[in-house]
């Protein structure tokens, strides 16, 4: 038997080039005390926190495949919660920067998440239409509310109330009684997708975003505080809560499900619109923490800031309108004007002022700082984060762009990669800019503008660069000046290919003016120094029938393929451009091609998804392989041997055997298609540009690859995958309507339980064990040594029952609910005796307390039709009640002690505990302040 060939793996190093993917939004942290100064940001599977001072990046919060789709700050600012594409929810500690809690419920993209004012119970939303209510403290899931027909795209939980308003795209926005998980009321003013809404004036106001240019105003009554107040009362505050009644038209006219029920709670009553400059739908809608102003953009670059006026602010300005009205009447000698007097809609939400941002925007935050200022930051689409200050306190309000992070990144898809030739530099180019970036560091270290480039290669030397561009255009780059050197008319078309000659002299350039071009390098005098530059001076040209595609010299500089338009490569001789072979059999044109170090295999990509492996000696196609998903986009192959690189549309980078026809590795990591990628000259690195922004570097590795276990790896990751699209498991009892279990059947709980089910048969088996020994020093009449079980004795020569609790105890606590309802009915019995026996000692009786009552409650036909588990069942009622009681009288006497003290410090110090004096005590530093400039001016 021969030997197996070994190859090495190529595992992910970095990913650079991206300051912000547009998929998610982008949010103000609080880190390292400040506020206002930190943003997290989505970067493909990551999160980047940058430092928009200094426009560096602070913290990176590191996923793992998915891409992220949503983000949330914690009400504390200790904690950022991560929604990603595949419906997992992680939370992460911005002081560690680890992953503290993970959620998984979703079945798609989590598109919505908002913590409640504590910062205790988070609630998502998602593309699979449902909502998830979450408790972080516990770190389970609470329950699942279904009701929407479409994507959620904003959930809000009221901070007085125990309710939650959600709206989605099926044009409803949906109330919810905590509570009794129930959804009490339904919106159905709205003619299309309800995009966002924010809650107004201290949650007495809803303002929601739609499909046309209106933002519709909704009073919300809580029926509950209108009951508690008497009669007159209530009828002075409808009086007042509804200003601009005036305004409704006849889609106000709310058309409410379940008419009796909902009134019970709250009752919303539209006020009017305010209409919005933008004529399209609405992205983004948000409020800043305080709720003091609202923002809203469209799909374009524009952001709108309304300013909302407090109760204070409106009773001055219906002062001042009673005022003018009394002093209008007394002239034209009318009747003093009592009730007439309302202000509009428009004066209690004001437009303050309109950002233009450079590029569409794709989201915003806002915070008001304790200076006054408000501060926005705006999420581009074009892989930039933009900071701008509001200064308030100016007659009109101009947003100033105070910082704008973009060196990280090029603003458009990078369509062309190089390495210099010591494996330090890596040139990137794309529409707008060409940069030069550190391997080692990441670090971009150069930026020139250059016109859409579509190749590229480092001049031998590495001190020049040049660039092929989409007008047909050859772009020489000095690198030590950054500056632009030569720019010469090459082709008539995109100069799609260059290639540079093996003797290193020249190079050959492919447009699509079907022409080929041959260059050669040479020194010319320069008019503005003594000093000879580098200049490129054309030789030959080879006229062809199509467009060429890409070029390729053979590496000892004979041959030369050309790659057509008509789905053909071309082999020429160089010296005298004689035609010598013509590789057909791609049904789509060749996009890209490589040719091996010794200059026997050609290999070839196409729109066809194949890769065709060639011989350049007769030009016969020794395999055809199916390589991707979509159009094979780059091929090239390893320095020294016969393994090569292909890049597709399908988002994946393959590594291939050209020898033995065999597929190696696929890179993952890329969420949209890769368009270049590039090897360094020693094959120990590959840089790959694709369409999500990034630039991602992989690096070989010393660990050997098993082709065997990579395909077994292969099967693992399908079936795993397989497993989560599964049907879920149908709860006994649980009816199918607006509430469910929160969690979701994952690889990782089916784990959890195949490891409940190991620990229970290694109970069973000790305890039979333990019988028979017992039995045998009977009959001997003396103690004989009893073996213990290595698990055992490597957990510390612990019982069988601890096992099975040390096991129980590291389930995670999100995952749990699903772990016992895949674990079947047989292993239950045991378990219910073992949690009598930990109850009664006293052992994390909450965490038992809430397992025992979700196995009675989806097993309870079997339990109670069972008649040995009668006996345990009434052990369980007595020791679990008891046990309650005990923890609730531990915690009764806490909180009291946590009461007394706060008392006797409010006393002692006269200050209140746990209050914010930050914003106090700022305003009374501008106070002083501005009495010491009056005092100065007076002087």
């Amino acid at each position: 038997m021969g030997l197996t060939r070994q190859y090495l793996r190529y595992e992910p190093a970095a990913l650079f080039g991206l300051v912000a993917s547009a998929r998610a939004g982008v949010a103000f942290v609080a880190l390292r005390g400040e506020r206002g100064r930190y943003v997290a940001a989505p970067a493909c599977e990551h999160v980047f926190v940058w430092d928009t001072r200094k426009g560096e990046k602070v913290l990176i919060l590191k996923g793992l495949k998915q891409q992220v789709s949503c983000l949330c700050p914690s009400p504390d600012g200790l904690h950022l919660a991560v929604g990603y594409e595949d419906g997992a929810i992680c939370v992460f500690n911005l002081l560690s920067g680890e992953s503290a809690i993970t959620f998984n419920g979703h079945r798609a993209a989590v598109t919505a998440l908002q913590y409640d004012h504590l910062g205790g119970r988070l609630v998502s939303g998602s593309k699979d239409t449902e909502v998830i209510v979450w408790d972080v403290i516990n770190e389970s899931g609470l329950y699942r509310l279904r009701g929407h027909k479409d994507v959620i795209t904003q959930v809000l939980f009221l901070k007085e109330k125990n309710l939650l308003v959600t709206c989605a795209k099926d044009t409803l926005v949906k109330w919810w009684d905590l509570d009794t998980q129930h959804c009490f009321k339904t919106l159905v003013g709205h003619r299309a997708e309800v995009w966002g809404m924010a809650l107004l004036s201290q949650e007495k106001r809803l303002i929601t975003g739609s499909a046309d240019s209106e933002l519709r105003v909704w009073d919300l009554t809580y029926i509950q505080e209108v009951k508690d107040h008497d009669e007159p009362e209530s009828k002075k505050s409808k009086g007042s809560s509804s200003p601009g009644a005036e305004e409704k038209t006849e889609e106000d006219e709310t058309l409410e499900l379940d008419e009796h029920p909902e009134e019970r709670i709250v009752k919303c009553s539209k006020v009017g619109s305010i209409m919005r400059e933008g004529r399209d739908r609405v992205v983004t809608l948000g409020t800043d923490r305080m709720g003091k102003f609202l923002a809203c953009h469209g799909t374009d670059a524009v952001l709108e800031v309304f300013s909302i006026l407090s109760e204070e602010e409106i009773q001055k300005k219906l002062e001042k309108k009673m005022k003018k009205a009394r002093k209008k009447a007394k002239q034209n000698s009318e009747e003093e004007p009592e009730r007439s007097v309302e202000l509009s809609l428009q004066e209690e939400i004001q437009r303050v002022t309109s950002v233009k941002a450079a590029s569409k925007i794709k989201s915003f935050d806002l915070i008001l700082s304790p200076k006054g200022e408000l501060k926005m930051v705006l999420l581009l689409q074009n892989n930039v984060i933009e900071l701008y200050n509001l200064d308030l306190s100016a007659q009109v309000p101009q947003a100033v762009r105070v910082s704008r992070i973009t060196i990280g990144g090029h603003r458009s898809d990078v369509r062309t990669l190089a390495f210099s030739s010591d494996n330090i530099a890596i040139l990137s180019a794309a529409a707008e800019s060409l940069k030069i970036w550190n391997r080692s560091t990441l670090q971009c270290i150069r930026t020139m503008e250059c016109e859409y480039a579509l190749c590229s290669l480092f001049v031998p030397g590495d001190r020049q660069v040049i660039l092929g561009t989409k007008t047909g255009k050859l772009q020489l780059y000095d690198l030590a000046s950054g500056s632009l050197i030569e720019t010469l008319d090459a082709h008539d078309g995109a100069v799609w290919s260059i290639a540079l000659s093996p003797d290193q002299h020249g190079f050959v350039t492919g447009g699509a003016d079907k022409c080929v071009k041959f260059w050669e390098f040479e020194l010319v005098k320069d008019e503005s120094s003594v000093q000879k530059r580098l200049s490129m001076k054309h030789v030959r040209v080879l006229q062809l029938d199509e467009d060429v595609l890409c070029v390729r010299y053979s590496p000892n500089q004979k041959l030369l393929a050309v790659s057509l338009l008509d789905c053909t490569v071309k082999v020429f001789y160089v010296d005298t451009l004689k035609f010598f072979l013509s590789l057909y059999g791609h049904k789509l044109p060749v996009l890209c091609m490589d040719i091996c170090y010794d200059g026997t295999l050609i290999a070839t990509g196409s729109a066809d998804r194949n890769v065709k492996i060639w011989g350049l000696d007769f030009g016969d196609c020794h395999r055809s392989l199916f390589a991707h998903d979509d159009s094979v986009m780059y091929l090239q192959f390893v320095p020294k041997s016969h393994l090569f690189f292909t890049a597709g549309k399908d988002n994946k980078i393959k590594q291939w055997d050209a020898d033995k026809f065999e597929h190696i590795q696929t890179l993952e990591g890329h969420h949209q298609e890769v368009w270049c990628l590039a090897l360094s000259p020693n094959g120990d690195y590959v840089v790959s540009a694709s369409h999500d922004k990034s630039l991602r570097l992989w690096e070989r590795t010393r660990e050997p690859l098993i082709l065997e276990e990579e395909r077994e790896m292969q099967r693992e990751a399908e079936y795993e995958e397989s497993v989560a699209k599964e049907e879920q498991p149908v709860v006994a009892g649980e009816r199918q309507g607006e509430t469910g279990l929160a969690g979701k059947k994952t690889i990782e709980t089916i784990k959890a339980a195949e490891r409940i089910m190991e620990a229970i048969e290694l109970y069973r088996e000790e305890t039979a064990k333990l019988k028979e020994h017992n039995a045998i020093c009977k009959a001997a009449g003396k103690e004989v040594p009893f073996p213990v079980n290595p698990i055992l004795r490597a957990y510390g020569n612990i019982t069988p029952s601890a096992y099975v609790l040390e096991v129980f105890k590291k389930v995670k606590s999100s995952e749990l609910e699903e772990s016992l309802l895949v674990l079947p009915f047989s292993y239950v019995p045991d378990l219910l005796r073992l949690f009598n026996e930990y109850i009664q000692q006293g052992s994390d009786v909450e965490l038992l307390c809430r397992a025992l009552l979700f196995l009675l409650k989806i097993h309870f036909g079997q339990i109670t039709s069972n008649q040995m588990l009668v006996t345990v069942i009434e052990n369980l009622k007595k020791a679990t009640i008891s046990r309650v009681s005990e923890a609730r009288d531990v915690l009764g006497f806490n909180m009291a002690g946590l009461q007394f003290l706060k008392r006797e410090i409010e006393a002692k110090e006269e200050v209140t505990f746990f209050a914010d004096a930050t914003e106090r005590f700022e305003e009374k530093k501008r106070k002083r302040k501005k009495k010491e400039k009056m005092v100065l001016a007076m002087l």
